[in-house]
């Protein structure tokens, strides 16, 4: 039996008595209604016995503030549940594009976690990310970018994320992932146990399952989605 409520800007899914917490964000939009376009990755990690977090949020330019607010949101979701328990529980934070990057730059640089999961690190500026803005900005003569910016981004998790169990998860066909950066930076560090896979799709191969069988019905549901991500949920329980 899973328990589900919303709390803090987090939809919680507490099976009866959970091995782990998977504290999750996803990507920039998606993450508006994680409970619909995660649908089917969150009903997978919840069948292995994990607690789910998934944290919501809209898009915005000030990273950190986002980042700030989720680890915050995270740590009170785990009292609570804690609390609902009579124990701890250790966490698994996993990322999908930004969301990779909201929880390697958090407050406490990784360190309140077992391990971290990135799926599909993204980092572009914030002109690639939103073409139209890069025209705007240059019209009106004023810069914007996000904060931090993506080679701030990369220098404070050299120099400030501590976590040393990290496992990266790319695909073939996603013109998204900058994973590559990613890795090159975490090995950098002078203590690092990273280790990564390289697996068929796209980047958003991970989500919109829930939302296509929401509107469309089970006939819409894509075989090869729903393998991959069962086949990640599977790597998520064997490497944690």
């Amino acid at each position: 039996m899973t328990f589900t409520k919303y709390q803090l800007n987090n939809y919680c899914y507490w099976p009866s008595n959970p091995k782990k917490i998977i504290e999750f964000i996803g990507g920039s939009y998606l993450a508006s209604k994680p409970d619909i376009t995660y649908k089917r990755f969150i009903e997978g990690l919840i069948k292995k016995n994990y607690a789910v977090h998934a944290f919501q949020y809209t898009p915005q330019f000030d990273h950190q503030e986002l980042s700030i607010k989720a680890w915050k949101s995270f740590k009170s979701c785990r009292i609570s549940l804690s609390n609902r328990l009579g124990k701890p529980l250790s966490s698994i934070r996993i990322g999908h594009s930004l969301g990779c990057k909201l929880h390697l730059i958090s407050p406490d640089g990784g360190r309140n976690c077992e391990k971290f999961i990135s799926i599909s690190f993204n980092n572009f500026s914030a002109g690639k990310s939103i073409p139209l803005l890069k025209k705007i900005s240059q019209k009106l003569e004023f810069n914007s970018e996000f904060s931090p910016s993506p080679g701030k981004t990369l220098k404070i998790i050299e120099n400030t994320y501590s976590q040393k169990n990290n496992f990266l998860i790319k695909f073939k066909s996603d013109e998204l992932d900058q994973t590559n950066s990613l890795l090159a930076c975490l090995k950098s560090r002078k203590e690092d146990n990273t280790e990564g896979i390289v697996l068929k799709g796209t980047h958003t191969i991970i989500a919109s399952a829930g939302l296509r069988e929401n509107f469309l019905g089970d006939w819409a549901d894509d075989i090869f989605k729903r393998k991959t991500i069962n086949m990640i949920s599977d790597l998520i329980d064997k490497t944690s």
